[in-house]
Order: C-alpha cells, then sequence, then structure tokens
C-alpha cells in the first residue's frame, strides 16, 4: 500500500505520462515525412546541448540499448541530419553531432508544431508553466541521479 505522499507522486507520475502521450500525438503530426519521433527527440537532444556525443552517452541519456541508439543515429545519418565521426581520443569510439540540416529540419517541425502549441497556451492559466516548470526541472534532475 501506497502511503498518501507516495499516492500523490503516483498520480503526478499518471499526470505526466498522460501528457507526455497528448504532447507525442501533437508532435508526431508535426514532423516531416520519413522522421520518427525517436529521431526527433535525438535531434532536439542535439540542438539543445550541442556538442558531440558518443552513441553510448546518448543510449543512457534515452534509456535505450546502444544497439538501438545505432539503428536510430544510421537512420538520421542516412537522411543527413547527423554526421557520425571516428574518436580521435579512442579509434573504436565514434562521436555524433548534427548537421545544419538537422538544424533546419528540427526548426521546421518546430515551426509546424507551433499553432498545436499555440492552442495549449491559450488554455493554460497564465504563470502555470512557469511555476511548474522549475519544479519538474528538480524533479527530473532527482529521478535521473537516483537512476544511477
Amino acid at each position: 500500500m501506497l502511503s498518501p505522499s507516495e499516492t500523490r507522486l503516483w498520480q503526478l507520475f499518471t499526470e505526466v505520462g498522460i501528457l507526455d502521450q497528448l504532447g507525442r500525438t501533437v508532435a508526431e503530426s508535426a514532423l516531416v515525412s520519413g522522421l520518427s519521433l525517436a529521431q526527433f527527440a535525438l535531434l532536439n537532444h542535439l540542438v539543445r546541448l550541442g556538442g558531440e556525443w558518443s552513441p553510448v552517452r546518448l543510449a543512457r541519456a534515452f534509456q535505450v540499448t546502444k544497439q538501438t541508439m545505432t539503428s536510430t543515429l544510421a537512420r538520421l545519418e542516412r537522411q543527413g541530419y547527423v554526421r557520425i565521426r571516428p574518436d580521435p581520443a579512442d579509434g573504436r569510439a565514434k562521436l555524433v553531432s548534427i548537421t545544419p540540416e538537422g538544424t533546419a529540419v528540427h526548426s521546421v517541425c518546430l515551426a509546424r508544431v507551433g499553432p498545436a502549441m499555440a492552442v495549449a497556451v491559450d488554455a493554460i492559466p497564465e504563470g502555470l508553466v512557469e511555476m511548474l516548470l522549475p519544479r519538474l526541472v528538480t524533479l527530473r534532475e532527482a529521478l535521473d541521479k537516483a537512476r544511477g
């Protein structure tokens, strides 16, 4: 049996999960042809954080297997959205970065999702996002740290 605090936390996770499903539906409708939501999420990660990432580090960040990440990266590379090059510090490793084409397609997808986001913005009470976002970031960081 969950304590009242654990029950409230589970309710929060349930609501966040529902929001995630609704957000995925909106995002998928805005993607360019041939781009999956997983691929867009990876492009978003690279745009947001920049730099070069090893496939292993990306797999950990997305909590998927190295094989799954390798497959996603191969598709993005074939589309010209990422560049994969050998790691000069470790000849067996690779480094991944976003290409200008990847940045451009990311921008196109964001622009296409804009109208759906405008509807959501109009439905959310003023100040709610500003109040929730830092708290959700804190929760995400705590859970990420706890997973090791």
